[in-house]
Parts: C-alpha cells; structure tokens; sequence
C-alpha cells in the first residue's frame, strides 16, 4: 500500500495516480494543501510541494520525476508490455524529454498557473496569496495552453503514443496537465483535432475514472471534463 501526499487538482499529483493506477497498485490518498506549510509534511518534502510518495520502509518520495522513476525501478521490470518507460536508451531519453515538458515547462506555463489563480486561491487566506483570479495571468496561461496543445498534436499525428509506439509516462504527464485545465474549460479542443483524439484515448483507460469522479465545490466541471466522446 502506497500513500500520496496530494491535491486533487494538482497535475503532478495527478500524474502519479495515473501511474500508479497503470500499474494497478493499491494507494491511499491525503489532500496536502501545501500553501498552509504544515511542519509534518514539510518534514517529508522541504520543498513543500506535492507530490510526495510513501513507500513502506522507504524515505519520503518527493516530486513526479522522481516517483515516477522508483515505480520504473521497482515495478517496471514486472509489468511487460506494460511498463510506462521503455526498454532501449534512445526511447527512455525520450520519454523523460516529455515528461519534462509536461511537468516541468507545461507546468509552469499553464496548468499551474491556472490551477493557482482558479482553484487554489479560492482557498487561501489572503497573508498566504489568496484572493480575486489575477485576469492577465490567466489569459497569458491561456495562451501558452494554446501552443502546447499544438505540440501534442503534432506528436500525436507523428505517432502512436506521444512518445512513441505505446503509452508511456509521457501520455500520462500530457494527460494529467490537461485534465486538471479541462476540468475548467481552459483547453481550446477545436483548435487541434489530433491532440482532442489522443486525448480522448487517453481519457478513455480506467486509470482515468478516478480523477473524472473527482468535482470541486462551487467549480462546477466543464461540459468536456466527464465526456469520453467529447
């Protein structure tokens, strides 16, 4: 049994519940609100960012990197054809390339900061940056939402998977950043039909459902957020 440290509408989290709903391992859930700077999480992640993993008789696991590259080492090898990181060099250079895109660049540009104005301030106290949405960081996430989506469509019409012939950690971290922003209607579908159809494979695996269960109250969800045939 694993325990994640998380917030529900945190992209990173989210792509490690992905991953470990891939591999099909028990988990168990806590709601950090990291902007609250509680000692005792703090104590497992100076950083004080979520993800963090638990592991039995293992340190803290912090970040999606990370975590996600000790359930490659521990549970990879086991999976087969279905493991999330791929065998050969080339193919695993390529797959920590997207996954850093996603949850590194993606991360900073968009689904972070629109979580953050859209979400996560809701919930705030002022003294520790809550408040009213800043309208012209919105709109400039909105933007760059925009070229990222066409990235992902031209590697999803370049090939099977983003990163190659199957899914991997770079499906999940692409769907992961997008689903926490689709949720809240900030994800131009009709501008990339590629992008909408991977997408939609995707959103279709029962890794997914647990997130899509997932609702926020007074945010209600976009009309895309549930629909597998959107």
């Amino acid at each position: 049994m694993f325990t994640l440290f998380h917030h529900p509408f945190c992209p990173q989290s989210r792509f490690v519940r992905l991953a470990l709903g891939e591999y099909g391992l028990d988990l168990r859930l806590v709601e950090e609100r990291t902007w609250e700077r509680r000692e005792a999480f703090l104590a497992l992640n100076p950083a004080g960012t979520t993800p963090v993993l638990i592991a039995e008789g293992r340190p803290a696991i912090p970040g999606a990197g990370i975590i996600a590259e000790y359930l490659d080492e521990t549970h990879g090898a086991g999976m087969g054809e279905r493991r999330l990181m791929p065998t050969s060099i080339g193919e695993r250079i390529e797959v920590r390339r997207l996954m850093a895109w996603f949850n590194d660049k993606f991360f900073e540009e968009a689904s972070n900061p629109l979580v953050t104005e859209r979400i996560y301030k809701r919930f705030m106290d002022e003294q520790d940056g809550g408040g009213a949405p800043a309208a012209d960081v919105i709109r400039a996430a909105k933007a760059n939402v925009r070229y990222h989506l066409a990235y992902i469509g031209w590697l999803a019409k370049t090939r099977n998977y983003l990163a190659g012939d199957r899914l991997t950690y770079a499906d999940l971290a692409a769907a992961a950043h997008l689903s926490a922003i689709d949720y809240l209607g900030d994800v131009p579908w009709v501008e990339d039909d590629a992008a909408k159809a991977w997408y939609a494979r995707v959103k279709s695996r029962p890794s997914f459902r647990p997130l899509l269960s997932e609702w926020l109250a007074g945010v209600p969800a976009s009309r895309t957020y549930v629909d597998l045939d959107f």
